[in-house]
């Protein structure tokens, strides 16, 4: 695994929760929640945007953390992130990751 497709990995996992959670019929407890409120017909793409926008945030924020562009839990320091063939993942995730998660979509 490269980099760029450790970041991918990570975004697709973003995809996957936000079509759960807003599917028809979710098998996940926060999918239930959602379909609960019984939105109106306009509220569904509000929502969708806040799960987004909610989920963009964390992953970025997880993988700029790892990669030692921002802080996770208030300490910011680089960690050597490797695939379990010792290949080097760290480095270039902060690229990627804006790559998928800001230009995506």
């Amino acid at each position: 695994m490269n980099t760029k497709e450790f970041v991918k990995g990570f975004y697709k996992e973003k995809q996957n929760f936000l079509a759960e959670y807003l599917s028809e019929n979710p098998e996940s407890e926060v999918g239930h929640l959602i379909k609960s409120l019984n939105l109106t017909d306009q509220q569904p793409d509000v929502m969708k945007k806040i799960m987004d926008g909610t989920l963009t945030d964390i992953f970025y924020t997880i993988l700029l953390g790892l990669d030692g562009c921002a802080s996770i839990g208030g300490t910011q320091e680089s960690y050597d992130l490797k695939d379990e063939n010792g290949s080097q993942l760290s480095g270039e995730i902060e690229g990627y990751a804006y790559e998928y998660f800001h230009e995506s979509d």
